[in-house]
């Protein structure tokens, strides 16, 4: 099985193979903008709120970043050339904790194995020389990506309030000790946590120096924390369903497979008048 995780210089010496398509996910005021500004050399660009998000009028309704449907995703895969055959490499700027964790669950959740994060993100694909360019890459486009269902675990906000009170069932979220604990909140319209939940910032996957800890390092870490818990009573949760899947990609790079994603996350959860937990 493909690595979740690749580095820059291994990234540099597969540029020249047909298969690979370098995706850029980085999350702005303006993405494509940002994109247009210099990538990654043959990068395609990808637009985070429209491409891997169905954002809706009305956030109680799925929270800040709702997936999209899968022949929504489907269609925007093809636009990117991307078939089940093709090596998915997705960057952000942020060591993967936005956009590029996100595109690679969803990928993920459609079956594709072979789709990797680049570590340390564009900063990183810069200083192990790969060339950056205005220049965007050519895109042969492609037929729908041939995939009908998410396979992977959706907790939904109805499950989640189930599990906020049944022992059996662990609640992750990802968010700031300072955002868990309520102090304060800088996005969503009310500060807390979801009653129950335990909070492992997303954070404390890296090593301090932008890259994620060794597999060996996180699969202790998150085997004493997550106990004899198993995937499918794991739910993770962040802000809006997006830098959860950082933690997600964390937990496979461990080898301990990937547990159920709250997509609504915080942003639903706080706007639909349920139980708010803050800590003293």
């Amino acid at each position: 099985m493909t690595p979740p995780i690749i580095s820059a210089q291994h990234l540099l010496s597969l540029l020249s193979q047909p298969e690979l398509i370098l995706v850029d996910a980085r999350t702005s005021p303006n993405p494509k903008g940002t994109f247009e500004q210099g990538h990654l050399e043959n990068a395609r660009f990808v637009d985070p709120n429209k491409g891997l998000a169905d954002i809706k009028e009305n956030l109680a309704n799925g929270g800040r970043h709702p997936l999209p449907e899968v022949q929504d995703f489907c269609k925007v895969l093809g636009k990117l050339g991307i078939t089940p055959e093709s090596h998915v490499v997705v960057y952000d700027d942020q060591n993967g904790a936005n956009a590029a964790a996100r595109m690679w669950w969803m990928l993920r959740a459609l079956g594709h194995e072979k789709v990797q994060v680049l570590e340390g993100g564009i900063q990183a694909g810069q200083k192990a020389g790969i060339p950056m360019t205005i220049v965007a890459g050519e895109v042969r486009e492609v037929s729908s990506y041939p995939a009908r269902s998410w396979k992977l675990g959706i907790a939904t906000m109805e499950e989640v309030e189930k599990a906020a009170w049944d022992k059996e069932k662990l609640i992750v979220d990802v968010r700031s000790e300072e955002r868990y604990r309520g102090d304060h909140e800088p996005i969503d319209l009310i500060a807390g946590h979801i009653p129950g939940a335990e909070n492992i910032p997303l954070t404390e996957n890296m090593d301090g120096r932008g890259n994620f800890l060794s597999p060996e390092k996180l699969r202790e870490k998150y085997g004493e924390l997550l106990g004899d818990f198993s995937n499918k009573n794991i739910i993770v949760h962040c802000g809006s369903g997006v830098s959860a899947c950082h933690t997600l990609l964390a937990l496979d790079y461990a080898g301990l497979g990937i547990p159920k994603l709250y997509v609504g996350s915080w942003s639903e959860w706080s706007r639909n008048e349920k139980p708010i937990g803050k800590s003293l």
